[in-house]
């Protein structure tokens, strides 16, 4: 497999580096960005022409579109002419390119080892990276249309406001329906390439891949996007009044594990640039804002048995759930400033009931229980939470058939 790895002043700077990258409620590294490819040069008359000019006709689009639309998505909804949107039309074209593709993967099939394939970094160290592999190319796909899924979630997320009268701004529970299917497409996707594409590399060939579409980072992406899912279905329950606490501490405690997977897969990989820095800082960010939100809940649920230790155990539940919550304030000030800068929208859901309720709710106890338990019983190790199975799946998604030629 020939591969190289360009740095900037290789390729004139060709990876773009926002200063600012506005409001984020779905953190995504970048969008990798494909360079044009000779598909004719490559394969001369090995293929037929016609899918040699469908391969360089859809690709071509692909570059176009993804160029304009840069490696991170601002909070503007870009329009197309036809009224259609920029994101959802650079997706269908890969949707449209991956079938096409994947012809060259048929047994026999020669040329696709000499189709050299670039694609601009956004984690990696390195600015490019060009590989002659057509299951790089798939695995870069399969990415692109993950974070495309995430960006969209992210405009769905950022609330706005309304004409009704309310002065803060809302996400509609319409929106927030529909991110959690996007979520679920995305996960489905990265699940894909971990599954059924990374296992066509050999170990020396993916030790060659860029940080961008490392094991762990898929891992994590895909973990992301279910742990941003539950997020969502636990603000949902907060508004709803059948959902119990048990049902609400279930959602936190199945969060908790999907962030804390997702850090453990992020944990030693080499993301050095402002990237992948930043992508490290939301994941940290965001576990140790769902362990504020579990500690919480399953304080409250310790604090209605009729014993002194569970109320004990429900003190230090709320403690540890208060120390998270400033823990996460920080750590959203440090992912904020981190480069490319960025902005925490209006809150809402799940932090915006929690922001008002947990100092509140643990001050609250403290000060009831005061004579009862002292500060270093209270400051005691929290309470181990409830350990659920993860219920959260990814939509399962399949390669396309090969289409015949």
């Amino acid at each position: 497999m020939g591969c190289f790895a360009s740095t900037p002043k290789d390729t004139g700077g060709n990876r773009r580096k926002p200063t600012s990258i506005g409001e984020v409620s779905v953190y995504v590294p970048g969008l990798r960005i494909p360079r044009p490819v000779e598909f004719s040069q490559a394969v001369g008359d090995q293929l037929p022409k016609t899918l040699v000019e469908r391969l360089t006709a859809l690709r071509t689009r692909i570059v176009v579109m993804a160029n304009q639309e840069g490696p991170t998505i601002t909070r503007t909804r870009r329009k197309t002419q036809h009224g259609g949107s920029t994101l959802s039309d650079l997706h269908q074209a890969l949707v449209d390119y991956l079938p096409v593709l994947l012809e060259l993967t048929k047994d026999g099939s020669h040329p696709q080892f000499k189709v050299h394939f670039i694609w601009v970094n956004q984690e990696d160290e390195e600015e490019e990276t060009a590989m002659s592999n057509i299951w790089y190319e798939v695995l870069s796909v399969l990415h692109l249309m993950a974070m495309l899924q995430m960006s969209q979630a992210n405009l769905l997320l950022l609330p706005r406001g309304f004409s009704d009268g309310h002065n803060h701004p809302k996400v509609s529970e319409e929106n927030r329906r529909a991110s959690i299917d996007i979520f679920l497409k995305a996960a489905g996707y990265l699940e894909c390439a971990v599954k059924n594409v990374l296992p066509q590399f050999s170990a020396e060939q993916r030790r060659s891949l860029p940080v961008d579409l490392a094991e762990g980072v898929l891992r994590a992406l895909c973990l992301q996007a279910l742990g941003q899912g539950v997020d969502i279905q636990l603000g949902m329950a907060i508004d709803s009044s059948k959902a119990t606490l048990a049902v609400k501490r279930r959602l936190a405690c199945e969060m908790v594990k999907y962030w804390q997977q997702a850090q453990d897969n992020l944990m030693n990989l080499p993301l050095a640039n402002g990237w992948g820095e930043k992508h490290r800082l939301f994941v940290k960010w965001k576990y140790v804002e769902a362990k504020a939100a579990a500690y919480y809940y399953h304080g409250l649920i310790l604090d209605e048995g009729n014993t002194e230790k569970s109320h004990g155990m429900a003190v230090a539940a709320l403690q540890a759930a208060d120390e998270c919550f400033k823990e996460s304030k920080k750590a959203s000030e440090a992912f904020n400033a981190s480069s490319p800068t960025s902005r925490t929208p209006p809150l809402f859901g799940t932090m915006k009931y929690l922001t008002e309720k947990i100092p509140k709710d643990t001050s609250s106890k403290v000060r009831i229980n005061r004579d009862l338990y002292s500060y270093e019983k209270i400051m005691e190790t929290a309470p181990t939470l409830p350990d659920f199975a993860l219920a959260l799946k990814p939509d399962e998604y399949q390669l396309p058939l090969v289409e015949s030629t």
